[in-house]
Parts: structure tokens; C-alpha cells; sequence
């Protein structure tokens, strides 16, 4: 009988929502990421600002194809903002915007997130700040070049 109590407890626990994970945050958090993409192409500046916490850390690793060394490319939310708003992406065809936003997971107040767009792939941190959802840490890659036959 104990046995029983104790596995109808942890049922119990198991299928109570976790916090964070109600439609509402998923809905908040893909809003966050759409937001992020959609502002860069259309060069909308105060969406990009909206979607970023002001200690953003962007980076890319770049690897020199000659030598094969790595370095790391920073960004912060202040320079992306103003990149956005010099017109960012707004320079890529409306048939060349990809804009697919892929929730990873979700725990509590933070969510992992993809974002494929037209020439990257954007991996997001996004975290529940003074109750808003904002991207935090973004660790992105260029796609390769199509090779040519």
C-alpha cells in the first residue's frame, strides 16, 4: 500500500504543469524571437530593442579555413540595436526571410530557442525579466555557402 501512496504521488507531481510552461509564456517567448527576427528585417529598431534584455551577449565562432583557428565574434544589444536601426536586414527579398522559430525548452523562467533564418541559425537563451520574456545569450552560425556544380 505504501508503495502504491508513493507512486500515485509522484504521478501527481509528474503531471503538474511546471511553471513557465503555460500557453501564454509559449505564446510570450515565440513573440520574443519573432520580434527579434522580424525587427532585423525590417529594420524596425525599437521591436529589436523590445525582444533584447540590455545585457545581451550575441556571439559567433568564426574559424579561419586557411590557419583553422577559432575566434569568437561579440555582440551586444546596444550594437545590434543600432544595426537594426541602419536598416539591418531590411536588404534581403522577402522570399529569402526565413523566419522559423523552434521552442527547445522551456523551465521555469527561461527557454531555449532556434530561430532559422535566411543565412544563420540563431541558438537563443531567452529569460522571464521584471515579467517580460527577452533574449539574453544568442550563440549563432552563418549556413554554408550552396556549393556550385
Amino acid at each position: 500500500m505504501r508503495k502504491l501512496v508513493l507512486l500515485a504521488g509522484m504521478v501527481l507531481l509528474a503531471a503538474r504543469p511546471a511553471h513557465g510552461q503555460t500557453a501564454a509564456d509559449s505564446a510570450a517567448i515565440r513573440q520574443t524571437a519573432l520580434d527579434y527576427i522580424e525587427g532585423w528585417y525590417a529594420g524596425d529598431h525599437v521591436r529589436m530593442a523590445r525582444s533584447l534584455h540590455p545585457e545581451l551577449a550575441k556571439r559567433l565562432v568564426r574559424t579561419d579555413p586557411q590557419s583553422g583557428a577559432s575566434d569568437i565574434r561579440d555582440m551586444g544589444a546596444s550594437e545590434l540595436v543600432m544595426q537594426t536601426r541602419r536598416g539591418g536586414g531590411s536588404d534581403t527579398p522577402a522570399a529569402r526571410q526565413r523566419k522559423d522559430v523552434t521552442i527547445l525548452d522551456i523551465f521555469e523562467g527561461t527557454a531555449s530557442v532556434r530561430v532559422d533564418a535566411a543565412t544563420w541559425i540563431d541558438y537563443m537563451h531567452i529569460a522571464r525579466a521584471n515579467g517580460r520574456w527577452q533574449i539574453v545569450n544568442v550563440l549563432w552560425a552563418l549556413r554554408p555557402e550552396p556549393r556550385t556544380p
